[in-house]
């Protein structure tokens, strides 16, 4: 052995190419060297990923080491997940058998010697002494190509990781004994919930958590003198955060309160508001054939200390899709408007709830929540502190929550149980049945301390054990008792027959929640025997039920359950079985259909009805978006998008990818931002469907929507092509919607380049053109409405010309404008550019702090991120004005780095001006002089001309504060003249003509400091009480 050989543990994975020898028959060998080589490169790169090591390329086999040369405490679960992706990477080759070629893995851990060198040079690798490569390989062989195979050891090592399917035990080379092998089936099921639907007859033996519930009544205590309390429950799947709720429920069995009960669901975790939808409508005691008007009549008799207010009716009745008719009138709100009066009117009668009893509200299954949902919980919380209510909230720890460290919220972790308590659970459930102790310990050691997993074996242990003795003395140990919670299940469900055991595949596919109605639908007919099997069902616990055929639902108790039914379908049984849920969905629930198309899309889906499947994703981002649902919105489209890529190349294809894709980027947009690679994808795409497809009026839209990624992004040359082409279009196709977005994307390229005549020329050309009573009812092809967004921008363009007081009366239009709208993202952008950013440019500090304290709170009550990191830059400027300068310039390098790392370059480089300026001011010459420099490179880059005269200009007033000499500081204003005389930007000529007046004056040369000035003032007919004019009458005043 050489010095560097160790002993250790490792997991081994062998892969090996499927059919590489009948491919050398057919291919020539350039071309087979090409496919092993990028079948090499494919493995290397997963297996690196996982922090594994190649250690050697054996033609079409690679062999690789997990846990060498460094170990972590779960390489067997690494290894499995690299082969897992190595099997799955497609690997398309026309001349192999069904023009893909397959790989197949086998994995094995076990002791070894590694570390010794064999070979020289490049041909040296590590070996590996002992049976584990040799097993690995032999598994390898086992495999079916595009599987992975793994030895008894890795499988106990990974536990209930992964999913797997016994392949029981082989007879291989090399091996005295038959070895046990396991195929790879995927990731494991861990979905795991507790039902609280159900009596307390039928409720597992509450065992070990008295710590837990003491604490909560503590908090319900507090909660019950007006300070309101959070609850944060936390714990692993099956743990017991349900049970332990209702326990606590138990407890207040004496006590005067109200409760309230949502759940989420982890096929609605993209159906915004679905736990509050489904509250109100079980609150109401909705019934399927209810008419609008019953329905609206039973929201308005829900129990409440008071009856809501009409408007807060109106938006309820909204929520649930109650047709408006003659019932109310609807409201005429925007989605972000109606989306936030709607979470106000569900705080209102919430806390008209806590007025005369305290308020018990639990929220359960949060690690499923849709992000709409989340929101509105976020508010609730915030709430809670000042009501007499306590919040209690479970979910996973997987889920990320924000709420833990605020004084009237708990966190509240449950563990597993000890072995004694497992072991006192194990005999509850039993009840008068007695366990072997044995049976006892082995069922306890099984389930380490997870009370679902102690609860659903010992039943599953006690069925086994009571059939033994009534057929004759079997002993427990004979038994064929399940090792895993899964195994016990579909033990459960074998035994309760073949009819009772469809009817669960059924249910199970159709969700965790089934109702009778859509059963019998799918089933077509044998009630009384669908009752009965329904019947056994409910009888042996693993379903709940309220209510009776044909209005009964049924719910698995828990969603192990559903998942084991589920996961007893052949893939063909499954989707014709998905299909005929769809059809049924589709011919008898026409109500879910418009309330649920993603329901509709995934059942399709799963059918692999594709071509249904996408128009109903495409329904379902529509909706979603139109209720500021945005990120549901995303998912609905992507997942639609990405079904409709794999039918054929055609028109017709292209033509709906098209409707994706403009549908996307809005909500990308309120998402992730201008400047996000998604939003730019979306916008590229559309316009390419859009060439091919040959259609004018939808390539606007794309258009502008690709524009103002580029012009975020500060990509001049594209702005430019961008804009040439909307003008090209607008020629072609003589429609007001193309003439706005031309003139619009003319001005901002104008602007960007420094034309600002011309950029005033094409926003004053917009705001001709424009008719609010016409064009705001047009679709929306451009990012912002048009008026508002020429009246921002000319405020900017007319301050640059020398026209301040009409740049003030442009900003005036524009938030007049702007307030009609009522959009969030829309006035943001209206108070950062015409508002604090016009104010910047005038010296109007309290104004600028007023308009950075509006952006804030629209940035904080809308998570737009973009204006927020805009916000604390002009903060950080009112910082440095009002004497604060080190804190202030900090604010504004820290989110000046942070608009660079979002990709963001608009409007940049005049905030490095502000920045540079505030060095200047701080007498910090030196880093100042860094920042201009950063800011010419940008300039340079992304040739936005806007600001490079007024750069110049502050780039001298560093020079001053350094000491440079004077003609380095006098060829600086000079420039800086030059520039923004040629740009007829008389302000910012004023401007650099002041700071060369002082230097001047500075030198004694006051007749020269004249001479300069005077022109340069005399030329302007307004503005005279703003703080430049000012300085420079002064000035001249001083020099007269």
């Amino acid at each position: 052995m050489s010095a560097g050989a160790e002993r250790r543990q490792l997991t081994v994975m062998f892969c090996d190419l499927v059919g590489s020898t009948a491919l050398a028959s057919r291919l020539d060998p350039e071309d087979l060297r090409e496919v092993i080589g990028e079948y090499h490169k494919d493995v290397a790169r997963v297996v690196g990923r996982f922090d594994g090591f190649v250690a050697k390329y054996m033609g079409d086999g690679v062999l690789a080491y997990f846990g060498y040369p460094r170990a972590h405490e779960d390489d067997t679960e690494r290894a499995i997940r690299a082969g897992l992706k190595i099997a799955a990477i497609p690997r398309p080759v026309s001349a192999a058998p069904g023009g893909t070629l397959r790989v197949r893995v086998g994995i094995a851990t076990g002791l070894v010697v590694v570390g010794d060198l064999v070979g020289a040079g490049e041909s040296y690798e590590r070996g590996v002494v002992g049976e584990t490569p040799n097993l690995a390989a032999r598994l390898q062989a086992l495999a079916e190509p595009g599987d992975v195979v793994i030895d008894a050891r890795t499988h106990r090592l990974t536990g209930g990781i992964f999913d797997y399917e016994g392949l029981g035990e082989r007879e291989l080379k090399g091996f005295a004994a038959p070895v046990a092998a396991w195929r790879v089936r995927g990731e494991g099921v861990v979905d795991s919930r507790f039902e609280a639907l159900h009596s307390a007859a039928t409720l597992t033996s509450f065992v070990g958590r008295e710590d837990e519930i003491q604490l909560v009544l503590r908090r319900w205590k507090q909660a019950k003198e007006g300070k309101g309390q959070v609850v944060l429950l936390t714990g692993e799947p099956g743990i017991g955060k349900s049970r332990l709720s209702v326990a606590f429920q138990e407890r207040l069995a004496d006590e005067l309160y109200v409760r309230l009960r949502y759940f989420c669901s982890p096929h609605h975790r993209d159906s915004a508001l679905y736990p509050t939808i489904v509250q109100l409508e079980r609150a109401a005691g909705f019934e399927r054939d209810d008419t609008p008007e019953i329905k609206f009549h039973k929201l308005e008799t829900l129990p409440a200390p008071t009856s809501l207010p009409i408007a807060d009716m109106t938006l309820l009745a909204e929520l649930l899709q109650i047709p408006a008719g003659d019932l109310y009138t609807p409201s005429e709100l925007n989605p972000q408007r109606k989306k936030e009066e709607t979470f106000e009117a569900l705080l209102r009668q919430l806390a008209a709830l806590t007025r005369h009893q305290p308020l018990l509200m639990i929220y359960e299954d949060v690690h499923w929540i849709d992000p709409s949902s989340r929101e509105l919980l976020d508010r609730v919380v915030d709430r809670v502190a000042g009501l007499p209510m306590l919040l209690l909230i479970t979910f996973r720890p997987e889920f990320q929550q924000p709420w833990a460290g605020r004084s009237h919220v708990t966190f509240l972790a449950l563990r597993r149980l000890a072995q004694h308590q497992g072991a006192m659970l194990v005999r509850r459930v039993a009840g008068d049945k007695t366990l072997p102790a044995d049976a006892v310990k082995e069922i306890v050691d099984r389930t380490d301390g997870v009370p679902l997993f102690v609860e659903e074996l010992t039943k599953a242990v006690l069925e086994d054990y009571g059939d033994s003795h009534g057929a004759g003395g079997r002993s427990i140990s004979a038994l064929a008792q399940p090792s895993t919670l899964q195994a016990s299940l579909m033990a459960r469900l074998d035994r309760l027959g073949a009819g009772a055991k469809q009817v669960a595949q059924t249910g199970a596919a159709i969700g965790r929640e089934f109702s009778y109605e859509l059963l019998s639908a799918i089933a077509g007919g044998a009630e009384r025997e669908l009752q009965h099997e329904l019947a056994r069902l409910v009888t042996s616990e693993l379903v709940f039920q309220r209510g009776t055929p044909p209005e009964s639902v049924y719910t698995f108790k828990h969603a192990l359950v559903q998942d084991a039914a589920y996961s007893t379908l052949l893939r063909s049984d499954r989707q014709q079985l998905h299909a005929r849920i769809a059809e049924a969905v589709e011919r008898c629930f026409p109500e879910r259909v418009a309330r649920e198309p993603e329901v509709l899309a995934f059942h399709f889906m799963e059918a692999r009805r594709i071509e249904h499947a996408i128009g109903y994703w495409l329904k379902a981002g529509e909706r979603a978006a139109q209720r500021s649902a945005n990120l549901e919105a995303i998912r609905h489209l992507s997942r639609g998008l990405e079904a409709l890529l794999t039918l054929p190349d055609s028109p017709e294809r292209d033509r709906r990818e098209l409707a994706y894709q403009i549908a996307l980027g809005t909500p990308l947009i309120a998402v992730h931002g201008y400047s996000a690679p998604q939003t730019g994808s979306a916008y590229s795409r559309a316009r390419v469907l859009c060439e091919r497809l040959g259609e004018a009026e939808p390539l606007v839209a794309t258009l502008s929507g690709e524009f103002v990624y580029y012009f975020v992004r500060g990509d001049y040359p594209m702005m430019q092509r961008l804009s040439d082409e909307a003008r090209q279009v607008s020629e072609r196709l003589p429609n007001p919607v193309v003439r706005f977005a031309s003139h619009r994307l003319a001005g901002i390229t104008a602007m960007h380049s420094g034309a600002f005549s011309k950029a005033r020329s094409e926003f004053e050309t917009i705001l001709r053109l424009y008719d609010a009573r016409q064009h705001r009812s047009q679709p929306v092809h451009y990012v912002h409405d048009p008026k508002v967004s020429a009246l921002t921008y000319l405020a900017l363009v007319l301050w640059i010309l020398g026209f301040p007081e009409q740049a003030r009366h442009a900003s005036a239009a524009a938030f007049r404008c702007a307030a009609e709208l009522d959009q969030a993202n829309l006035t943001a952008h209206v108070h950062n550019f015409a508002g604090a950013g016009l104010d910047e440019l005038l010296g109007d500090v309290p104004g600028v702090r007023a308009h950075v304290d509006v952006i804030a709170e629209l940035a904080d009550r809308h998570s737009l991120g973009y204006w927020r990191v805009n916000g604390l830059i002009l903060r950080g400027w009112v910082m440095v004005r009002q004497g604060a300068a080190e804190a202030g310039i900090a604010l504004m390098c820290q989110n000046a780095a942070e608009r660079t790392a979002l990709g963001v370059s608009w409007y940049q480089a005049r905030y490095l001006c502000m920045l540079a300026a505030a060095y200047a001011q701080a007498g910090q010459a030196e880093r100042g002089l860094r920042v201009v420099a950063e800011a010419k490179d940008l300039v340079a880059r992304n040739q936005e001309h806007m600001w490079e005269g007024e750069l110049t200009r502050i780039e001298g007033e560093l020079l001053r504060v350094q000491g440079a000499s004077a003609p380095e500081i006098e060829a600086c204003f000079a420039q800086a003249i030059a520039t923004t005389r040629t740009q007829g930007a008389k302000s910012l000529e004023l401007r650099a003509a002041l700071s060369f007046a002082h230097l001047w004056c500075d030198q004694g040369r006051r007749s020269d400091a004249r001479a300069l000035l005077t022109p340069t003032f005399g030329w302007f007919t307004e503005g005279f009480e703003t703080a430049d004019l000012r300085a420079a009458k002064a000035l001249l005043d001083e020099l007269t």
